[in-house]
């Protein structure tokens, strides 16, 4: 599908591929998680999903726009199909059985189909901001920029989505100030450990796939 014939670059197109799909359905599942920070009513989520712009802005430097597109459509049905069937035999943290996934789960489903829509979106937009910034001699300016305003229009694209009048009374009545706080945390997460990551894990697939690290990786 990405026509790489060197069997490096296919393992790490795979490996980021896996890498979408597993951060895409452990944040689906633990947004069922209300949490308090310093007050402010949040989700677990909040603390596993920037790491998809993370794979998504390796993704790019790495392959590319057009190829970054394309791993983001093969991703999408999988994560939405695993992701709902995970979030329904372990809703709210209990483990409901097999019996659990021939009832159509209603809540769940909301909730995946918010991440589907909120994950196109986020996720192509960052793509695009990304690719415009990627040749700017400092490496880290793209992937700043691109993770902000990803993170803004992915947070209350699936809230919207996901919770407004929702049958839960409590996320009904805290969408908006959770996915405020959400999105906050989102960005300090990605600012304080975005950075250091993004150069770590670029310069361990660029040496997976063959190519120069370090120096050379802000030319990509």
């Amino acid at each position: 599908m990405f026509a790489l014939s060197d069997p490096r670059q296919r393992v790490a197109v795979l490996t980021l591929i896996a890498l979408h799909i597993f951060i895409v359905i452990a944040s689906n599942y633990l947004v069922q998680f209300p949490m308090q920070l310093f007050g402010w009513q949040t989700t677990w989520g909040a603390f596993s999903f920037p790491f998809i712009f993370l794979a998504t802005d390796l993704t790019v430097r790495l392959l590319g726009k057009q190829p970054a597109r394309r791993v983001i459509a093969s991703v999408m049905l999988p994560a939405l199909l695993v992701s709902y069937g995970v979030s329904v035999l372990f809703q709210e943290g209990t483990f409901r059985g097999a019996a659990a996934l021939l009832e159509l789960n209603t809540f769940v489903l909301r909730i995946s189909l918010a991440s589907f829509a909120a994950y196109a979106v986020g996720q192509l937009a960052d793509i695009q901001v990304f690719d415009r910034l990627r040749q700017r001699p400092q490496w880290w300016i793209a992937p700043t920029a691109s993770t902000v305003l990803g993170n803004l229009l992915d947070t209350f694209v699936f809230f919207t989505i996901a919770f407004w009048y929702s049958s839960n009374p409590f996320m009904a009545e805290h969408w908006v100030e959770i996915a405020t706080v959400d999105y906050i945390i989102k960005i300090m997460i990605s600012l304080l450990l975005f950075i250091p990551l993004y150069g770590l894990l670029l310069n361990l697939l660029l040496r997976v796939m063959g190519a120069p690290t370090a120096t050379k990786a802000s030319a990509l």
